[in-house]
């Protein structure tokens, strides 16, 4: 698993995310930012694993940053799947409801790959500024 992600069934507005970071872990809290509008006819693409989906079946989630920014109350966000199961989607274990998806025919191994660099570069921006 590329990381661990789940949305609190007590704060809908608020998900976790806890990725291998080094020698270490790192643990994020995210939000759904008030006043996004969510629409459900448009297709939306996950920033990280670039599967779309169908209708809320991707949400704008915002950490905030580490350190005196963060402090000061900045975040950054991402597009990620409303589920948080980008790495069931990049193995082919969960399939989105969007219909005539397209397959692609980068190798798995290389799919995994971009799901952790731009799961990284996300937390590259969380992480400025500590």
């Amino acid at each position: 698993m590329d990381f661990l992600g789940w949305r609190d069934p007590g704060a809908p507005d608020r998900s976790y995310l806890v990725a291998p970071r080094g020698d270490g872990i790192i643990g994020v809290t995210l939000r759904v930012p008030q006043g996004v509008r969510r629409s459900f006819t448009k297709t939306t693409v996950c920033s990280v694993c670039v599967t779309g989906h169908p209708g809320s079946g991707v949400s704008l989630l915002a950490a905030r940053r580490a350190g005196a920014l963060g402090r000061q109350g900045n975040t950054v966000g991402t597009y990620l799947c409303a589920d948080l199961a980008c790495s069931l989607y990049v193995r082919g274990r969960k399939r989105s409801q969007l219909a005539g998806r397209h397959e692609e025919t980068l190798p798995l191994e290389e799919r995994i790959a971009r799901t952790v660099r731009n799961l990284d570069a996300f937390l590259d921006k969380v992480l400025e500024g500590e």
